[in-house]
């Protein structure tokens, strides 16, 4: 067969559900590549991570269109997850990635992971991710949930691989214990934690401390900050800037319920990660 893919989000990013489908067909004696819309192909899977990437509109010649992911709303597993996946399809990146754990104990109102993915479980291995390779990242929605996640953040230490879990930590299950097991961590660039509204500032802040405790610092420790009330945002901005903490503010968006961005949402999040704007001058006076 000859198999043809296409990656609607781009290249910026792999996507890992391709790389196990074109392993788990290269198995099988299948032809692989990224599409060519002059050829004709007997399959072609088509992925589309974020909901609001515009959908490919050129013509596609195929027996047979395979659509997936999230941002189609499709939740459900792929049939070849247990395939590792096929790292040649995309030479442009040296990291692995994948997932220690997946699923969530908690329910977001604006996450979709536990529809997705449901509670908290095993995945993967640490060792079974990297393939050989010094470096990870690992894209798992709550690691500090499971005891599995735990018994793998050990091993990391253990085996001195760098690593970014760039979906974040969740600073409320930071004990004194779980501080000093993310110091000895080697990170690729920082610690993600997220405070989505005001009230998950001071579980934060209790993570910050402990991790002070054991010599991490500030300048490390990167914070996603959700912009749904301006005014709420920024507050919160205001704490993490005296820190010394780095934010990254994200416009909130619900396509479900054609909620997006507001001209003044945009604008406070360009305002923060600007970061030559952001260390100069406060929101009230950038406004």
């Amino acid at each position: 067969m000859k198999i043809g893919l296409i990656d609607v989000d781009g290249h910026h990013f792999p996507n890992l559900a391709l790389m196990k489908l074109a392993n788990y067909h290269r198995q099988q004696g299948d032809t692989v590549e990224w599409i060519n819309h002059l050829e004709q192909y007997n399959k072609v899977y088509q992925s589309k991570v974020f909901t609001f990437t515009p959908d490919v509109s050129t013509v596609v010649q195929a027996e047979e269109i395979v659509k997936g992911g999230t941002g189609y709303e499709m939740y459900g597993e792929l049939f070849c997850d247990d395939t590792e996946p096929d790292y040649s399809i995309y030479p442009q990146y040296t990291h692995a990635y994948g997932f220690l754990t997946r699923g969530c104990v908690r329910h977001c109102p604006w996450c979709i992971v536990p529809k997705k993915e449901g509670s908290i479980r095993a995945y993967r291995d640490v060792e079974t991710v990297l393939q050989g390779r010094r470096t990870a990242i690992l894209m798992d929605n709550n690691v500090l949930a499971s005891e599995h996640g735990l018994q793998q953040l050990e091993k990391i230490a253990d085996l001195k691989c760098k690593v970014d879990f760039n979906q974040g930590l969740d600073s409320r299950l930071v004990t004194d214990e779980v501080a000093q097991l993310l110091s000895k961590i080697k990170w690729i660039r920082f610690i993600r934690f997220a405070t989505d509204t005001l009230a998950a500032v001071e579980s934060l802040l209790k993570a910050i401390e402990k991790l002070n405790r054991y010599g991490v610092k500030n300048y490390r420790i990167f914070v996603y900050l959700l912009v749904k009330d301006v005014a709420d945002a920024n507050e919160r901005c205001k704490v993490l800037k005296k820190l010394g903490v780095n934010p990254f503010a994200q416009t909130y968006r619900d396509y479900d319920k054609n909620i997006l961005p507001t001209r003044e949402q945009k604008r406070f999040a360009w305002y923060v990660n600007q970061k030559a704007v952001f260390k100069a001058t406060e929101w009230e006076d950038y406004r």
